[in-house]
């Protein structure tokens, strides 16, 4: 194997929506894929998740049945994080959460035995140096930000450190850009990178928008959709990427540059409190217990019968 360029052995820490998502990916690119997590029901839980993606993939003809099985094949799962000592690469893929990530990185420091081993993050926000420094090779630690669904969205934010040495920087975008065929971006190692840093601001107005009473859920998601040609409004867009994740992105951005565009509304946090994190949770701005369409959520933020007040 050439120490500048291959990696065939990866192993993704964490089991969720994209954890799955990304060990999927490695695993169609026929790569030998451990994918671990601490909860043994969440590994099943994205165990058929990448199973049931397969199939589709199958039915909608983007994927031959061998191709399929290849990949199935090449994929493993454990709760036994020891076994990632011959890993080339390991990718976290946990959630949003500062001290989870730190102690997950200090783990895998440990663990992983080759001294080329490459270690990066899949974080969507939090600055990639602070992660390497719970290391002792920082050297070795880059982001590697993909986007959900992750066999769907072929781009990447490639994310290096003020310490990250050439050689893996150049391993890494091979990696992503050749391996794995993702679009690459490259981004300064500052929280959000290079997508949050502009997406965020724009999730957080709609949400002032719809807390103040300017104008209701569906009005303020077809405005963009209908007016600006966007795929999906920002509110349902918030209830996709999830309400919990959005303001954990949101806090992190607010710290690094303490501009208020990044502050959260109150109304955020106050949903998140109450568990109305979006369509995972069944209610976000809209209501997905509904059958069919998501219906706008009857939040108390929402003007009476749906009408804005008028202005003077």
């Amino acid at each position: 194997m050439s120490s500048t360029v291959d990696i065939g052995t990866v192993g993704i820490a964490g089991c969720g929506l994209m954890g799955s998502g990304i060990a999927e990916l490695c695993a169609r690119a026929g790569i030998h894929t451990l994918v671990f997590d601490v909860n043994s029901a969440a590994l099943a839980t994205g165990r058929a998740r990448v199973e049931a993606s397969l199939s589709k993939a199958v039915a909608r003809g983007k994927l031959t049945l061998e191709e399929s099985e290849r990949a199935w094949a090449s994929i493993h799962f454990t709760t036994d994080l020891d076994r990632f000592a011959d890993r080339d690469l390991a990718i976290e893929a946990v959630p949003e959460d500062t001290e989870m990530k730190l102690a997950l990185f200090s783990a895998l420091d440990k663990v992983m035995e080759r001294p080329d081993a490459l270690m990066a993050s899949n974080t969507s926000s939090i600055p990639i140096m602070q992660l390497a420094s719970a290391t002792n090779r920082p050297d070795h630690v880059v982001g590697l930000h993909f986007f959900n669904p992750v066999p769907v969205l072929d781009l990447v934010e490639l994310v290096p450190t003020l310490k990250t040495d050439d050689t893996a920087w150049h391993r890494m975008h091979h990696f992503a850009a050749d391996a794995l065929g993702r679009r690459v971006i490259i981004s300064q190692d500052r929280a959000g990178f290079v997508v949050n840093a502009l997406l965020i601001p724009y999730l957080l107005a709609s949400i002032r928008m719809f807390e103040s009473g300017f104008a209701v859920a569906q009005d303020i998601d077809d405005g963009m959709v209908r007016g600006c040609a966007h795929p999906m409004g920002p509110l349902r867009l918030t209830d996709h990427i999830g309400l919990d994740t959005t303001l954990a992105i949101a806090e992190c951005l607010y710290r690094e540059f303490r501009e208020q565009l990044y502050a959260p509304p109150a109304l955020l946090s106050r949903m998140v409190e109450a568990g109305h994190l979006g369509r995972k949770a069944g209610r976000g701005f809209y209501d997905y217990h509904v059958p069919g369409a998501p219906t706008a959520d009857a939040s108390p933020a929402a003007p009476s019968g749906g009408r804005p007040p008028l202005s003077s």
